[in-house]
């Protein structure tokens, strides 16, 4: 059995880390399915998702290293054609990904103590995010 679902959400952009798991774990909750997996996927082209410890010092460290790996002000041809001044954050997102698969037994999500599901907005403004669940098992 397959099931899909939707979860909208409202973001701050500039790296807004957003804890989902609660809204991903009421989704299951809402089916007839005990064993498969989820797979969590944001739509669009500049925010990612994954899991962590959704911990202030962790949030902050993921966040420094981004400005690290992907800074906000070097140039981007992206922004040169399109004026948007966000390339970097589309950068972020290919690098994060946009899906994540999590197994799920007796409807309970198989993760770690101190592991969430969030979803990462790179943008450069407040964005109205969409999440596509597809619940998949017995």
């Amino acid at each position: 059995m397959v099931i899909t679902r939707r979860i909208s959400l409202e973001t701050k952009g500039e790296c807004d880390i957003i804890d989902i798991t609660p809204q991903v774990g009421e989704q299951l909750a809402d089916t007839s399915i005990d064993s498969g997996t989820i797979t969590v996927f944001v739509t669009g082209s500049t925010a990612g998702v994954t899991t962590i410890e959704f911990e202030p010092g962790l949030l902050a460290d993921f966040e420094a290293m981004w400005e690290r790996v992907v800074p906000r002000n070097i140039p981007y041809q992206h922004n040169l054609r399109w004026g948007d001044g966000n390339g970097y954050s589309h950068i972020r997102a290919s690098l994060l990904g946009s899906s994540l698969v999590v197994p799920f037994h007796n409807q309970s999500l198989a993760l770690g103590t101190w592991q969430q599901i969030v979803l990462v907005d790179f943008d450069n403004r407040p964005r109205s995010r969409q999440l596509v669940l597809q619940i998949m098992g017995d």
